[in-house]
């Protein structure tokens, strides 16, 4: 009777432990908000665009395979679109390939938060994805404004890969430029030019930030290059995503 009793309460002090374990792993587990676009419209040209795919899935996976949890948040909420050229078969890469075949994350984006529901308390960190989408409603969304300006007075990564970093464009700190003094990159104007698209575009965000006191610095167009001053992550082309994602990482461990 004895040995059961022992067996019993061995078993019972097992399950509490594990229980504890799990509990301080959530605790300990880094969680990161990725903010896309909402706007499908590339200007007035009659075009689709949206955030582009590679941009998000590469530092998607380069943080979940981590172990990093990963909630999405956009202006409207819901579905947001997708780049129909970055979807374009010619330019899949193993990431996208595995983004694509996501169900799990294909339901995720189905359900994306509301941006102005979201608080930088809950998140260590932020990670805004490009494609042109963002230069049409991120930039201007006093929403995302002001989480960028808390996560970054808080003490947290805030982190952006291709276009953008354009959102930084009416990004304050202490009534100063986020971008002013910083080390940053972005979509270079050769690359815009390269796509033809520097008509198109509200604002040619190389120009932008380096006129709100921002360094640019810019590697050979569509090459990996991406640079990292304090909190602030920047990744220059959609080559540049798991470069970027790869200083966050660094930043949370």
């Amino acid at each position: 009777m004895k040995k059961i009793a022992l067996l019993a309460i061995t078993a019972f002090m097992a399950v509490s432990i594990s229980a504890e374990a799990q509990k301080s792993n959530k605790k300990s587990m880094k969680k990161v908000l990725f903010v896309v676009t909402s706007n499908d419209k590339l200007g007035n040209t009659g075009e689709k665009t949206g955030f582009w795919s590679e941009e998000f899935a590469a530092p998607y996976y380069e943080l979940l395979d981590q172990g990093v949890e990963i909630s999405i948040a956009s202006p409207l909420g819901g579905q947001p679109p997708i780049d129909p050229k970055s979807a374009d078969p010619a330019s899949a890469t193993e990431d996208t390939k595995r983004f694509d075949a996501d169900k799990v994350l294909q339901e995720k984006l189905k359900n994306t938060l509301k941006l102005s529901t979201v608080n930088q308390k809950d998140y260590d960190a932020v990670f805004y994805p490009g494609g042109h989408g963002p230069l049409w409603d991120l930039v201007e969304d006093r929403n995302s404004i002001a989480l960028i300006e808390s996560f970054y007075t808080h003490n947290k990564p805030v982190a952006f890969v291709c276009h953008a970093p354009a959102v930084l464009k009416n990004v304050k700190v202490n009534g100063q430029y986020l971008v002013k003094g910083k080390k940053i990159t972005g979509f270079t104007n050769d690359e815009e030019e390269a796509v033809g698209l520097t008509k198109v575009v509200p604002f040619l965000l190389e120009d932008s930030l380096a006129s709100n006191g921002g360094i640019f610095s810019k590697g050979p167009n569509w090459q990996p290059y991406a640079v990292e001053d304090g909190l602030l992550i920047t990744g220059q082309n959609p080559a540049s995503s798991k470069l970027v994602a790869g200083k966050l990482l660094q930043k949370l461990n």
